[in-house]
């Protein structure tokens, strides 16, 4: 079970930096939200993984989306600042940077050679599934405002 626990950092514990985003696009009249889901594991999560040497975070974000959902041709609505938790292992440190991306398609295959992704799975970002990682959730409901202002400043 996740609990606050996971959001304190023990001493000596090394960060991990990761990247990964909201991908939203309107569908029907609402706004939507891309979620990545492996394997069997019920839960959803979204999008994100690790820096790679020479990478941005904006960079590994993109890839990490593409990798985990299967989705890109995206584009950037705006930063939504980091978050710091454990990683599942808790081993690490693991501090994640958030960007808000429009999607102009409805996606494709995952791209993780490593691991079984399913494409991504649309929902109203006013009723999101449950999802594994709380700060993820949290993170979706506190940002919502400002990804809908944005995408009013688009026009859509």
């Amino acid at each position: 079970m996740i609990d606050e626990s996971w959001y304190v950092r023990p001493p000596g514990v090394k960060e991990r930096i990761s990247a990964g985003g909201i991908v939203v696009r309107r569908h029907g009249g609402r706004t939507e939200i891309a979620l990545a889901r492996e394997g069997d594991f019920p839960h959803y999560v979204l999008p994100k993984g690790g820096v790679e040497e020479g990478e941005s975070p904006q960079q590994a974000a993109l890839r990490e989306i593409a990798e985990e959902a299967g989705l890109d041709e995206l584009t950037l609505l705006g930063e939504l600042g980091t978050r710091g938790r454990l990683t599942f292992n808790r081993k690490r440190w693991v501090t994640v940077h958030y960007y808000a991306y429009l999607a102009e398609h409805e996606g494709g295959l995952p791209t993780d050679s490593r691991r079984h992704y399913h494409p991504a799975t649309w929902f109203p970002i006013d009723q999101l599934p449950e999802m594994f990682w709380p700060e993820q959730r949290e993170l979706v409901q506190a940002s919502r405002e400002t990804i809908e202002a944005w995408l009013r400043k688009r026009g859509l």
